[in-house]
């Protein structure tokens, strides 16, 4: 039980934050609309939730769940598969799906983050497999000082050698903002000015239906995202999506299966139901994530730590960061996380080694389905400033009772 200060604390801290709650709500209520339109025009039925077996040949329930996608994310075209393993391999399948030898990458919003520095080939052992074993080219535009996107550097490095940019929404182990829709529409607008030609794909993951609109909306090409994060509404079981223009969506999914079999084949394990159901439920989800992602930032920076984003700033993805300048109080944090997570509540959460990272990470998660970050978990790399990033969150109330265990632990840190 926490300390009756303590409740008095959070419940002044909500009342204060209540016109910031109102905010998410009115977006939570927009793209629940936009959502279940999508149900409506494309007549999802029961037997849309059926499978079939081998090949997954005429799959009537993928196809609809693909236009559903479509129709939500404003693409010509889209899929969304189980066999997507991570948001990585998502992201993976559209740059080696519409890029090839000789052609140039420019990652515009500075150096992305560990795992697609291993798919690029600027780290990790995996160099002949990556973008740069390809014979990929690559540059980046690096953000400026206060780690917001280089408009002018951006239009200084476009030319037309360059065949795709990369616009990394979410800020990764960083700190720096992450990128809103508004941002996302003056790259595209300042990288078809120098190449029309150029293909704008932006890395959605955490950013699905935190903003009323999405990428595609304000000229991106094509936009690719995890299923066990924001989309997937805390209970797909796994898998990833594309969505965007024809030609590229379709080139990805030849990268992820097979030429001539693209988005027409694979068996979907009577997964369905659950990613039709989670999408559904996504709204709602993200909205009770990021709001507590803004209680969390007021709280903690009550007691002098650093929060980004602030309580009242704009909000593009589910994560937020806190600077907390030594190990142990990010370690406390990620520990009460997981000591009070529905599943796993007894495993005592440990810095370690995890494929795709250079540093050791500190990872708590007692999810439900492993590695879901649409569900409340924190993770955070072993390096100065010591910053955990906490997103998800599947129900408001679950996230607050946590955050007042936390910070009565990190206090007396």
């Amino acid at each position: 039980m926490v300390s009756e200060k303590t409740n008095k604390h959070f419940k002044e801290t909500e009342d204060f934050l209540r016109p910031q709650f109102e905010k998410l709500e009115e977006i939570r209520d927009y793209n629940q609309e936009k959502v279940l339109q999508a149900f409506i025009d494309n007549k999802v039925a029961p037997e849309h939730f059926y499978t079939v077996s081998g090949y997954g040949h005429d799959d009537l329930g993928r196809e609809v769940l693909d236009k559903v996608f479509a129709q939500v994310f404003k693409a010509e075209e889209a899929f969304a598969r189980v066999h997507i393993v991570s948001g990585t391999h998502a992201l993976s399948c559209v740059m080696f799906g519409n890029l090839r030898q000789g052609e140039k990458l420019v990652s515009v919003t500075g150096t992305p983050y560990d795992t697609m520095q291993e798919v690029i080939g600027i780290s990790g052992g995996a160099k002949r497999e990556s973008l740069l074993g390809h014979g990929v080219l690559y540059d980046e535009v690096p953000l400026k000082q206060d780690g917001t996107v280089d408009l002018e550097g951006i239009a200084n490095k476009i030319d037309s050698s360059v065949k795709m940019v990369e616009i990394q929404r979410s800020r990764g182990y960083d700190l720096r903002p992450s990128v809103d829709i508004d941002t996302i529409e003056k790259i595209c607008k300042t990288v078809k000015s120098k190449n029309p030609d150029c293909i704008c794909f932006v890395d959605n993951c955490y950013g699905e239906f935190v903003e009323k609109k999405e990428p595609l909306e304000v000229g991106a090409d094509i936009i690719a995202g995890s299923l066990i994060k924001n989309p997937g509404g805390g209970i797909v079981e796994a898998g990833g999506y594309v969505a965007g223009k024809k030609e590229y969506v379709e080139q990805a999914a030849m990268a992820l299966t097979a030429p001539g079999i693209g988005r027409e084949g694979g068996a979907m394990f009577n997964q369905h139901r659950l990613i039709f159901q989670g999408l559904f439920m996504a709204p709602s989800v993200v909205c009770d994530a990021v709001k507590g992602a803004v209680l969390a930032s007021k709280i903690f920076e009550d007691i002098g730590y650093v929060s980004t984003p602030k309580y009242d700033e704009k909000r593009t993805d589910l994560i937020q960061t806190i600077a907390f300048n030594a190990p142990e109080p990010l370690e406390a944090f990620c520990r009460t996380i997981q000591a009070l997570s529905p599943v796993n509540s007894y495993v005592t959460p440990i810095p370690d080694d995890v494929p795709g990272y250079e540093d050791k990470l500190i990872m708590a998660g007692g999810t439900f389905i492993e590695g879901s970050t649409i569900e409340l978990s924190a993770d955070g790399p072993m390096r100065a400033p010591y910053a955990v990033y906490m997103q998800g969150g599947l129900t408001y109330s679950h996230v607050k009772f946590v955050l007042k265990n936390i910070y009565e632990k990190v206090s007396k840190v």
